[in-house]
């Protein structure tokens, strides 16, 4: 059976926060506010750049004009510096491999904005090895949304039974729930066990060796 695997970015596929920190850092300390240990970051990360913009000020400055503004000037400050410190998991580069070499599609279902997303995977993984990659675009609502699950079924002709959603959030598994499709929890990104546990992943695990057992590849 022809099968999908559908891969959250950050956190799950590339470890993106020591930049997400450094250029939210910058940004937020060029407009006076208070910078935040790196520690906090994973927390503020997954729901897409305005949250992530909106849960980095503080309380007095969340106005929509305010975090517009930072959003502006963080989007182009990370398109300079988004691989500054970024990279792939280890062993993420070689079970993409072998998965594609199986015949397995791929997909990236991200909540960050489409350029960065699209940069982001075509700059370590190269423009080939993935069918689909979506990121966060104006009018979608960003995950756990099912929308951008639905637009990567429709573009692959996929069906949610032949399909894997691989992620290391909350939001993830609810991405995967609101999709009908099975989730896989990683313990290796931004967020906890617990959270993955507490959120209904359907598996969990520690290696992304593991993805190949769970496809019987």
């Amino acid at each position: 059976m022809k099968r999908l695997v559908i891969f959250d970015l950050d956190g799950t596929l590339i470890n993106t926060i020591s930049d997400l920190a450094h250029c939210t850092n910058h940004v937020l300390l060029q407009n006076h506010y208070p910078e935040h240990e790196l520690s906090r970051y994973p927390y503020f990360v997954g729901n897409g750049i305005t949250k992530l913009i909106e849960r980095a000020l503080p309380p007095e400055a969340r106005t929509s004009t305010i975090i517009s503004t930072i959003k502006a000037q963080f989007i182009a400050y990370y398109h300079q510096h988004k691989t500054d410190f970024s990279h792939p998991y280890p062993h993420i580069p070689g079970v993409l491999a072998e998965l594609k070499n199986k015949g397995i599609l791929l997909a990236v279902a991200s909540n960050k904005y489409q350029a960065g997303t699209t940069e982001l995977v075509e700059h370590f993984f190269g423009k080939h090895l993935f069918s689909v990659i979506l990121g966060q675009r104006d009018q979608v609502p960003v995950k756990p949304d099912p929308c951008i699950v639905f637009d990567i079924l429709k573009q692959t002709g996929m069906k949610p039974s032949q399909t894997l959603y691989i992620g290391d959030s909350g939001v993830d598994m609810h991405t995967a729930r609101n999709g009908k499709l099975t989730s896989v929890g990683v313990t290796w990104g931004f967020r906890s066990r617990q959270e993955l546990e507490e959120n209904g992943a359907d598996y969990i695990i520690d290696q992304p060796q593991q993805i190949l057992e769970l496809l019987s590849i």
